[in-house]
């Protein structure tokens, strides 16, 4: 007891200690009194442990990867070792392919949808197509997709071209799809599809490469001459995506220029380029011939051609002045040759200004409101107005280099196809309704997406439907009620007539000539033939596309649908009283996403946001946010890190100046 009360520390205890004293602190480990050193202990064993983990997977892949793959005695369909000739012109008929089939499509055979083009529309349909849907087949002359947008960076080397294409047989792969590299060139349209007894098929006629043989003149460089076959591929639904080729709007001389649609032709530009600048270094080049060989003159002040001429600005301040002599970046002189009165004349106002006067203090010679005459190996010649006098003159600009890129014009297979289908009166593509189907091919057979296609804006043509279905008392005379009726049809059928149709009062009134309360056919023509002349055709542009790509694989994916519900996918009529595309899904309507354009070590962005105040554009924070945009929009994580790495090595190394 005596123990217990001496050491109680409850109230009643007599020796209780008023104030103890605080227990000591814990002691503080070796890394707790060094933060710096723990950090870099947690910092060093973060990468040991991402770099062990690093070759682990590597060695797990390779263990995983390199087996005996045991590909003996592969079955393949007779039909596919030996396609049987048929059509028209009694060619061997491709109807199945030496890759085989799924066991399920034996037991049901699919629709055959062939794709014609490898672009952007073609890619982003078959990114959301269903693969269990349809049999696909992928006609295109390259095997790969190309991300045409950084097509002005691989010029110059800024990205390298490998960057910017991903192979069509890992896309095609998932949609379980068959590849046939090739090019469109006739097309047999039936009306029926090819299981229909009596029925015509639909056929694709397609140049194959089938071998090559050395060209005789050509044949010292090792290049080779590919020998086409033609041949047939059957399709129950066809879309037509081959894009579009350069127009040349009838100027002479222009195998004297490059263009820039292809890997290639960025190659060609590249290999042209370093040999100017190899050339116009050697002491035996006279002043004369160095102005000419660093003349770089681009024809067009769309996106392509103000690209290439930043381009090439950014090349010949960075690179030429680091590694050339000096003399030549002095020499170097770019010309911008532009028929409107701004470059990037379809972007807002602003960043057309925030361009020109960016070019203006890079010494870029802008010249607005020319046309070019002609281009000759050594100059390109151009009429413009003479501000002083007001009379057109020619005048001329040396040039060692000539990119022509002033829009676009049909692609030689879309040309074949306007030439067999009624009412195709368009110069530059195929006409297309809201539901992207080719106008005049039977109903539902033919899409066509991209740059290959132009929404049908010719209101008048459809007047006697729209006034039939919205005249209710069948008098000829629509009053305000029916007016709403046919206004919100030709919303629903011409989404680009939408916006037109907003202020109805208004619009009745203002075609109202008689005032007499009601609108007679001559005032309703005459309201449609002003509505489709403010009506304005979608851009050219991959953004468009892309959409269309989209929308036609729901679509699709929506037709497939009835047909596993056991519904007919095709109950089309010539009166369009049913429009079975129309019921599965609304015409397509396109959304402005912006636009964007690179100006030499800055960007451009004219976005779609409500308000007087939509456009951002300028220097290295613009172009990251540009960079960020278009590393978003690749197709896989393998080019997302290939175009990382190069404007990674470009920021540090600077750009490959070797020919090779």
């Amino acid at each position: 007891m005596l123990r217990q009360s001496l050491f109680s520390t409850g109230p009643s205890a007599p020796f209780a200690t008023p104030n103890p004293a605080p227990a000591a602190a814990p002691r503080k480990s070796f890394l707790q009194r060094h933060p710096v050193l723990k950090w870099t202990t947690y910092c060093t064993g973060s990468i040991i442990f991402g770099l062990s983990a690093t070759v682990a997977i590597i060695l797990g892949h390779d263990a995983l990867t390199y087996h005996d793959a045991h590909v003996e005695n592969v079955p393949a369909s007779p039909l596919a070792l030996h396609p049987q000739p048929g059509g028209p012109k009694n060619l061997p008929i491709v109807s199945d392919f030496i890759e085989g089939r799924d066991k399920d499509d034996k037991q049901q055979r699919k629709e055959r949808l062939v794709v014609v083009g490898g672009g952007w529309g073609a890619v982003a349909l078959l990114s959301s197509l269903d693969p269990e849907k349809y049999d696909v087949t992928l006609v295109a002359p390259n095997n790969f997709y190309l991300f045409t947008p950084l097509l002005p960076s691989a010029t110059v080397g800024t990205v390298e071209p490998r960057s910017l294409v991903e192979p069509l047989r890992k896309i095609l792969a998932k949609v379980k799809g068959h590849y046939v590299q090739g090019r469109a060139v006739d097309i047999v349209m039936g009306n029926t599809f090819p299981e229909a007894a009596g029925g015509q098929q639909r056929l694709l006629e397609v140049e194959v490469i089938d071998g090559h043989e050395p060209d005789a003149v050509s044949a010292k460089e090792g290049s080779c001459t590919h020998m086409g076959k033609r041949v047939y591929v059957p399709y129950d639904r066809i879309v037509v995506a081959v894009g579009s080729i350069t127009n040349d709007h009838g100027v002479p001389g222009l195998e004297n220029c490059f263009h820039l649609k292809t890997i290639s032709d960025a190659r060609r530009i590249r290999s042209h380029i370093l040999d100017n600048l190899e050339i116009a270094s050697l002491p035996t080049t006279t002043p004369e011939e160095r102005e000419q060989l660093l003349s770089f003159v681009v024809c067009g002040g769309g996106p392509t051609g103000v690209e290439t001429a930043a381009e090439i600005y950014d090349m010949l301040n960075e690179d030429v002045l680091d590694y050339y002599p000096k003399l030549l970046r002095a020499s170097a002189h770019i010309h911008l040759i532009q028929s409107r009165e701004h470059i990037l004349n379809t972007y807002s106002e602003a960043i057309s200004d925030y361009a020109e006067r960016k070019f203006a203090r890079d010494a870029v010679n802008v010249i607005v409101n020319a046309r070019v005459k002609r281009v000759e190996s050594d100059k390109v010649v151009y009429s413009i107005k003479d501000p002083a006098t007001g009379k057109v003159v020619e005048k001329e600009v040396p040039s060692g280099f000539t990119l022509w890129s002033t829009g676009i014009a049909m692609s030689p297979f879309t040309k074949r196809v306007t030439q067999l289908l009624p009412n195709q009166s368009h110069l530059k593509a195929l006409q297309i309704d809201s539901h992207l189907r080719v106008v005049g091919a039977p109903l539902g057979s033919m899409y066509a997406l991209g740059d290959a296609s132009t929404i049908d804006t010719r209101l008048i043509d459809h007047i006697y439907d729209f006034v039939d279905q919205s005249d209710t008392d069948h008098d000829g005379q629509l009053n305000y009620d029916e007016f709403q009726v046919m206004a919100a049809s030709i919303g629903r059928k011409y989404p680009l007539a939408s916006k037109h149709f907003t202020k109805l009062k208004e619009l009745f009134e203002r075609y109202d000539r008689d005032k007499n309360g009601t609108l007679g056919l001559n005032e309703i023509a005459e309201m449609l033939l002003e509505t489709q002349q403010k009506m304005t055709s979608l851009p050219a542009t991959a953004q468009v596309a892309s959409q269309q790509g989209k929308y036609l694989a729901k679509k699709l994916n929506n037709l497939a649908k009835r047909r596993d519900e056991g519904k007919e996918m095709n109950p089309h009529d010539d009166s369009d009283v049913y429009d079975l595309d129309d019921h599965v899904s609304k015409p397509f309507e396109y959304h402005n996403l912006g636009a964007l354009a690179y100006i030499g070590n800055a960007a451009a962005f004219d976005l779609p946001i409500p308000g007087p105040v939509h456009t951002f554009v300028g220097g290295l924070v613009s172009m990251y946010a540009w960079r960020s945009f278009y590393l978003s929009e690749q197709v896989s994580l393998r080019t997302r890190l290939l175009l990382m790495s190069d404007w990674i090595r470009r920021g540090i190394y600077g750009r490959d100046v070797s020919r090779i």
